[in-house]
């Protein structure tokens, strides 16, 4: 049903960027810093971390379809709203996970501390997914329109740059001592701001934003007045091509933020010997982003996002294995080329989210069948299988090169190992993007727009 509210509008975006924001300042700086913390200021190995992503990871993948289908099946509170009510929830659990993941345990008996770093690691995951499944499929309730979208996903992307480039260059310069040894102190201030700050942005987004449209599910093969069924959507998602696609291409899209993230941390310390550098890569990153930001939706509207985010990974892909076969000795002249190449990675994440809403526009157009959060948190439940993957993967990779957690000096070639993981991953990211968005995902620009015209018609005719 929709609502008699004011035009989708700047103040939907903004409060948009506040979401993101708000679970950025949560969400990348435990997912860039606790596997520093944890193996230099608690001294656990990298290979236990290792194993606990994996699990909490598959945990919370299996979690999240159950926490996501929530929104479909009941609408709490007396606003009217679908989706806020469940953020307004999850927001302080999430804000709390952040200090509870940072507290200085390193005095404590070895069992209790591994405990407390597993208890506070799944406890943030589970809010996380909390606060995110809502904040994402809300999308959809404020506008139909695939333009209005885009802007949409365009924003998102936003709130995590701006993390990137306001809040954690700071981090290096407050965890790391002046001899190169980690600061417990450090990480936890850091977590105390973002824990005020996801607090507050949470806020701004509940403000600014408006749901303008209750999409409630239907059956199949009616026009409605059948009960929610979660494993009905289940199966036609399993044949919405599209969204496989993406799902594919967002465990590249894993795959280079673990690079660029936990990765370079340890590339600029054992590597480069200047963990401090770190502080100088999001703020190299502002001019890619003062591009990107007003040509990739034009670009997107006249050749259609497909086209515009596969040319993008094609070029980080070609970028990334330069720097991988030539090896760079200056830290200051590799932090600009790495900087320049994860370009293309900035246009898919201004890009996805759309892509997002257009599989679930798709499932509709197939099925006649709506239920957002459902197929947003199936999306999401993608996302956190790859990621468990991949920063596993890349922590038992860590191991494998030879790092030893608490270790002050690290043995000769730990260094050129890490720079060798470290440098391949983006290119491979880029192969596995190519293959989802380029040889699954099957919508075009044309085959988009007439998805759109033909919900509208259906819209129009269910309001007679």
């Amino acid at each position: 049903m929709e609502k008699e509210k004011s035009k989708f509008g700047i103040k939907d975006q903004v409060g948009y960027v506040f979401g993101d924001l708000a679970g950025s300042m949560v969400n990348l700086y435990i997912d860039m810093y606790i596997l520093t913390f944890c193996t230099y200021a608690l001294s656990i190995d990298a290979k236990w971390m290792a194993g606990l992503f994996l699990f909490a990871k598959i945990w919370d993948a299996i979690n999240d379809p159950l926490i996501g289908s929530l929104p479909d099946r009941y609408m709490i509170g007396k606003s009217g709203n679908r989706f806020k009510p469940y953020i307004k929830i999850a927001m302080f659990p999430l804000a709390v996970s952040v200090l509870m993941c940072f507290a200085d345990v390193s005095s404590w008996p070895s069992f209790m501390k591994h405990a407390w770093v597993a208890i506070a690691y799944i406890v943030y995951g589970m809010s996380y997914t909390g606060a995110s499944m809502p904040y994402g499929a809300m999308a959809s309730a404020i506008t139909r329109n695939p333009q209005e979208r885009t802007k949409l996903s365009r924003a998102r992307s936003l709130g995590g740059t701006a993390v990137g480039v306001l809040f954690l260059p700071l981090v290096p310069m407050v965890i790391w001592n002046e001899d190169q040894t980690a600061r417990p102190e450090g990480f936890f201030l850091m977590a105390v701001i973002s824990c005020v700050a996801c607090l507050v942005f949470y806020s701004i987004l509940l403000a600014c934003t408006t749901e303008r449209y209750q999409t409630v599910a239907k059956a199949p093969s009616q026009g409605g007045g059948e009960d929610y069924k979660f494993f009905d959507v289940l199966r036609s998602a399993i044949r919405n091509r599209p969204l496989i696609g993406v799902m594919i291409a967002s465990l590249g899209n894993s795959i280079a933020s673990a690079s660029m993230g936990s990765m370079s941390s340890y590339l600029y310390k054992e590597y480069y010997h200047s963990p401090r550098m770190m502080a100088l890569t999001s703020p190299l990153s502002i001019p890619i982003l003062l591009i990107c930001f007003p040509l990739i939706p034009k670009l997107a509207q006249k050749f259609g996002k497909r086209k515009v985010i596969l040319l993008s990974v094609v070029y980080n892909f070609v970028f990334s294995m330069c720097l991988f076969l030539f090896p760079i000795s200056n830290p200051y002249l590799y932090l600009v080329l790495a900087t320049v190449a994860n370009a293309g990675q900035t246009a898919f994440m201004m890009l996805i989210w759309s892509f997002v809403t257009d599989c679930i526009d798709y499932q509709e157009y197939q099925t006649n069948q709506r239920a957002d959060g459902t197929l947003y948190s199936i999306y999401t439940f993608s996302r956190k299988i790859a990621a468990s993957l991949t920063h596993s993967g890349a922590t038992y990779l860590l191991a494998l090169v030879g790092f030893v957690s608490g270790a002050q000096m690290q043995a000769a070639g730990v260094g050129e190992g890490i720079r060798n993981v470290a440098t391949i991953m983006p290119a491979i990211a880029s192969v596995v993007e190519m293959l989802g968005i380029g040889l699954i995902y099957n919508l075009n620009k044309k085959k988009t727009d007439e998805i759109y015209q033909e919900l509208e018609r259906r819209y129009a005719e269910e309001t007679k």
